[in-house]
């Protein structure tokens, strides 16, 4: 089941893909796609509905964040053991945490703004894991049973802000529609291995990231279970799991970085396609 968010920003509605790839809206059944309903009663619930009896989005509709009300946006960085070699750093013994600020999301087919000083923006694409079910203190054994699903995450990534601004990356990737996700929400029965998704990214129409969840340095299992060691995962909060290689920034012999003008194509395995124009802040 692939679930959506549609509608101007800030006044989205939830809906459903059909089986045409056309949008239902869920309004009807249920308030938002969001963390209070991802539960798994609530999405039997949906996933018994015919979308051919709901409601057609209207045409050419904006998608909004494919998730509404995340409480937390938590990143993993230097996942995957060539884009910890391309970056220049050892790779981690533990699995490392950064956030972004909520204010970054936006949908996935939301314009990229370059924010004013902007030097070194870069793009990463990487696969998002939203909870459904709390999880605190869960073994990675159990940890999958904690996902409501799936999504992309474009994390793009202000380097001069993030590296050069000390003490925290959070700074650098936390501009205003630095975390596109979506388009969708694919729900976890549909993924049968989170670890075996091809992903890339392309650049004005130039493959720039090609990989696979497989290389990950800690799995998504990994991940849920070493973050509820340390505080409570609640419905609603996502995790972007870390990137595969092809960032700007390890580019040689000259990195190459966003500029006005430049257009994004991100997609997964299974989850989609995203398509952000870059413009700069005025």
């Amino acid at each position: 089941m692939k679930l959506v968010r549609f509608g101007a920003p800030g006044e989205e509605k939830p809906g459903i893909v059909g089986p045409e790839g056309e949008i239902r809206d869920l309004s009807s059944h249920v308030p938002d796609i969001s963390g209070a309903h991802l539960d798994a009663r609530t999405l039997a619930r949906l996933r018994a509905l015919d979308p051919a009896g709901l409601p057609r989005a209207p045409e050419g509709a904006r998608l909004g964040p494919c998730v509404g009300n995340i409480g937390k946006f938590m990143c993993i960085g230097l996942n995957y053991s060539d884009h910890a070699a391309e970056s220049g750093l050892p790779i981690p013994e533990h699995p490392i945490l950064f956030m972004k600020a909520n204010s970054a999301i936006s949908g996935a087919n939301d314009d990229v703004v370059l924010p004013r000083g902007s030097t070194r923006s870069d793009w990463e694409v990487e696969l998002g894991v939203v909870i459904g079910k709390a999880a605190k203190y869960v073994s990675e054994a159990e940890a999958l049973e904690h996902v409501a699903g799936y999504c992309i995450c474009n994390d793009v990534s202000e380097r001069s802000f993030q590296l050069d601004l000390t003490g925290q990356w959070t700074k650098g990737k936390s501009c205003d529609t630095f975390g596109p996700i979506g388009p969708w929400l694919v729900t976890a029965d549909e993924i049968a291995d989170p670890q075996a998704l091809e992903m890339g990214l392309e650049l004005n129409g130039t493959r720039m990231q090609h990989g696979t969840t497989a290389t990950m340095i800690f799995s998504v299992a990994q991940i849920i279970s070493h973050l509820s060691q340390l505080f409570t995962l609640h419905p609603g909060d996502v995790i972007s799991t870390g990137t595969p290689p092809g960032v700007g920034m390890g580019m040689k012999p000259e990195p190459r970085y966003l500029k006005e003008g430049d257009v994004m194509e991100v997609w997964i395995e299974g989850l989609g396609r995203q398509r952000q124009e870059v413009r700069a802040d005025v």
